[in-house]
């Protein structure tokens, strides 16, 4: 309500405006426009925020009201993340998944203001009479009579006591009591509240976890001497998982298992014409059954086995602590049974023909995209039925390819709808695309999506793309940061060698809570076909046979590394957040320095987590340099030495702000250091 006043001719007053009495704006955690709710994740600390002010200097009491799923309300004070800005926070612990509400609260902070005012006013070197003294103390006697309770009946009255000295009374405003009193019942006025934000929280493997790629046909794949082939199976396969499990993965990620077409099936290295022994690629959906009928995305293909196999599979990752991701491909091969039960979903051309995918100057004659626009209910039911197929076999990820060719409409409603039932599955977007889509894919509901972290390789480019992951995009988008796939095979691996597998693996374990593998890094595969990015027979076109036990007989594996930082990733919760990512400095152009910190609160260990990631990004040279740190970042005093233990290696030193380093890209590249908190120099 607004309080009665003289107003000018002319002037009307119908409020205290858009803003509320005490304007709260740029509320965060939200998405640009707000369209759809902010995300996070069970475990994360999320930074609540606004900017609040007011006019004149009186002081404010900013609050988080926050509403659990359940309706259950907490109160967290909001504090100002420096000096001078307005820029309010508050960090709290997610533990539920569901739909979190929260606004801001702020009000007139009336005796924090006057306990200010009084300590300035009534300091030793300030000459008042007593009389301005008294009027002072009734000021406060004043807010103090609208305290209720014992605590501030007696604070009142030794304030308001005249035969005490100003010292003793002010003395009174200071007490503990009081203090405790007045937190539990503010004194405060002009209460203003923010708009309710919505919060949508996921389980956490829906933003962290470890993947790792591989196509089950390779796995257990026999070559017989007239070349044909005998596929792998999901029996074969399944015999690789303990040794993914044993480098510490947490998700097996599995290209398309259905059938795959023989119309203009791609040869190796997507030749245009196929062998007959060749198997054709997984993302070709569509083709002949064992029975000879044709088959689908709800089939599986038969060389791989049964249903019965396929749920062998997913027990025997199961037993192995693995989720395992499948893949969404919503595309077909000119056989699939959609090509002539539902020719309205695909594009025809001017003669009559279906149109066939390209990514110029790629061509894909085996592949036919779909058209969302001519039946789009009938062919979001039926997608929508897949997915539902598949998530009763016990598949809880999918892994989308390519959805920035699809329309966002159909996303929104098809991540919506299986959330509303499914809430634990996840979908991650294969989203290599335009910064608009990739984030707009985001904010309308995939739970994770691959970045263009592969292409990051230049200590500038990573420094801006791994602040802007922590920071620009966190309300939304949880990336995943793949080191490699089938399709991308970057020139800094290529001409790499191993240290530049370790320096790309080392950074995306610790920069971000989500990060995978495809099959063959650890072995160091970087050939790849000339003028591409591809590795040289493709694996999308062919059998590959590994022999990862000669591969651990002869050293020649980066396993053992793969294990140790998905170790150190489980021995350090800070590693496991996105927003606490923090760029520090190094005086050499090839050297990348970034830290996590995580304060003891949210550790549930008992002391805070704090790690320092240097990467030498030179994988053909050793760098020396130093490393300038803002050590408050990492909850540490300014100019104290402290203690750190790199985890590659096991060393220990005493650091201070700005320290010396050497990096060999041909024995450790990378230092990963963990902070030794409470040691004493």
């Amino acid at each position: 309500m607004v309080a009665d006043s003289v107003v000018p001719p002319g002037l009307a007053v119908t409020g205290p405006g858009r803003l509320g009495r005490i304007p709260i704006r740029d509320l965060r955690p939200r998405q640009h426009e707000n369209l759809w709710a902010a995300n996070s994740f069970v475990g994360e600390v999320v930074p609540f925020e606004a900017t609040v002010f007011r006019e004149g200097h009186d002081l404010l009491r900013v609050e988080l009201e926050l509403f659990d799923p359940s309706g259950t309300e907490t109160r967290h004070p909001m504090t100002e993340t420096a000096k001078g800005t307005d820029r309010m926070r508050a960090d709290v612990l997610i533990d539920t998944p569901g739909l979190w509400r929260w606004r801001v609260s702020a009000s007139s902070d009336d005796w924090a203001t006057w306990l200010h005012a009084a300590d300035l006013k009534l300091h030793p070197q300030q000459i008042l009479t007593g009389q301005d003294a008294d009027v002072i103390f009734a000021d406060g006697v004043a807010l103090l009579e609208l305290g209720w309770g014992k605590v501030f009946a007696d604070a009142a009255r030794a304030l308001g006591d005249t035969g005490l000295t100003p010292a003793a009374r002010l003395k009174v405003a200071h007490d503990a009591r009081l203090a405790k009193a007045i937190s539990a019942h503010p004194l405060v006025s002009l209460t203003t509240t923010s708009d309710e934000q919505i919060l949508r929280v996921e389980r956490a493997r829906a933003a962290v976890g470890s993947w790792y790629e591989f196509f089950p046909r390779s796995e257990g794949a026999q070559k017989a001497k007239d070349g044909s082939w005998t596929s792998g199976t999901f029996r074969t396969a399944a015999k690789r998982l303990p040794a993914v499990a044993a480098m510490g993965f947490d998700v097996v990620y599995l290209p398309p298992i259905h059938p795959i077409g023989t119309a203009f099936r791609k040869g190796p290295n997507n030749a245009a014409e196929a062998g007959p022994n060749d198997p054709g690629s997984p993302w070709a959906i569509g083709g002949a059954l064992a029975d000879g009928t044709a088959g689908g995305h709800d089939s599986i293909h038969p060389d791989l086995g049964t249903l019965a196999d396929f749920r062998f599979f997913l027990a025997q990752a199961q037993a192995n602590a693995l989720e395992v991701a499948l893949d969404l491909a919503l595309q077909c091969s000119p056989d699939h049974p959609w090509v002539t039960e539902h020719p309205e979903w695909f594009t025809h051309r001017s003669d009559g023909s279906i149109a066939y995918a390209e990514n110029p100057p790629k061509r894909y004659q085996d592949i036919y995209p779909l058209n969302f626009d001519t039946d789009p209910e009938g062919l979001s039911a039926e997608v929508l039925r897949i997915v539902e197929y598949w998530i009763a076999q016990g598949v809880e990820i999918f892994r989308v390819d390519n959805p920035h060719t699809k329309p966002l409409w159909f996303w929104e409603w098809l991540l919506t709808r299986v959330a509303e039932t499914h809430p634990e599955v996840v979908f991650l977007a294969e989203a290599f695309t335009r910064p608009p889509m990739l984030a707009a894919l985001a904010e309308a509901g995939f739970q994770q999506s691959y970045t263009y972290f592969a292409w990051r390789n230049t200590k500038p480019e990573l420094e801006e793309f791994l602040h802007d992951l922590a920071t620009e995009s966190a309300d939304y988008l949880h990336p995943n940061l793949f080191v490699n796939t089938p399709d991308i095979l970057t020139e800094f691996l290529q001409f790499g060698g191993p240290p530049a597998y370790k320096i790309r693996a080392a950074i995306a374990a610790t920069a971000s809570p989500s990060w995978g593998v495809y099959a063959g890094y650890e072995l160091f595969e970087d050939v790849a076909r000339p003028g591409s990015e591809e590795n040289l027979d493709n694996e999308k076109y062919e059998f590959k046979q590994r022999d990862w036990a000669r591969a651990d007989t002869t050293g020649r594996t980066l396993a053992p590394y793969l294990r140790r930082l998905n170790a150190i990733r489980r021995e350090h919760p800070a590693l496991l957040q996105l927003r606490n990512l923090r760029v520090h400095w190094s005086d050499d152009d090839s050297v990348l320095v970034y830290s996590k910190f995580l304060a003891a609160e949210f550790t549930g260990a008992g002391g805070p987590d704090g790690i320092i990631v240097v990467a030498n990004l030179d994988p053909h040279a050793v760098r020396e340099t130093i490393v300038h740190l803002d050590v408050r970042e990492l909850g540490l005093e300014p100019g104290a030495p402290f203690d750190v233990h790199e985890l590659i290696t096991d060393q220990k030193w005493t650091w201070k702000e700005s320290d010396f380093v050497r990096l060999d890209a041909f024995t450790e590249p990378v230092h990963i250091l963990s902070v030794q908190y409470g040691k004493s120099h």
